[in-house]
């Protein structure tokens, strides 16, 4: 026996089918595909869902924007400052070692509730109706830049 003499074993292996080679073929013309329709054209796009309104169209716009520089802040109503002593001096320090602002940003007080103790309020800014209140409580406010 010779190298040229080896073959391999019978039934395994067999001639890839030609598809689409002309009529005379045995795979001609519509090339086993049928005829007409979606499937026997060539390739649809990924995203194509059978003529319904597709998902890209169906979700909802995205509305506006949102502004880099916004300016937030960490807000305070007055009647959370009855917590402090009267007399004292209440500014973002000590509002955010109470937990009462957030750690970061800047801190405004605003008038909701009243105020029962005469506060001086330091802060980065006042609502009108928290500087009255703490006014009519015989406090003081400061603007803390």
């Amino acid at each position: 026996m010779k190298l040229h003499h080896l073959k391999p074993a019978p039934g395994s292996r067999k001639d890839r089918i030609r598809v689409g080679r002309g009529e005379s073929g045995r795979r001609g013309k519509t090339a086993g595909r049928g005829t007409k329709g979606a499937k026997a054209r060539k390739n649809m796009p990924r995203w194509f869902e059978g003529g319904q309104m597709p998902l890209y169209r169906r979700l909802p716009k995205l509305r506006g924007f949102k502004r880099p520089q916004k300016e937030s802040f960490a807000v305070v109503n007055v009647e959370r400052l009855n917590e402090f002593r009267a007399g004292s001096t209440v500014g973002p320090d000590e509002l955010r070692a109470r937990g009462l602002a957030k750690k970061r940003g800047r801190v405004k007080v605003l008038g909701e509730g009243e105020l029962t103790k005469a506060l001086t309020v330091r802060a980065h800014a006042f609502s009108v109706g928290a500087v009255e209140r703490i006014q009519a409580a015989g406090g003081t406010v400061e603007v803390v830049e």
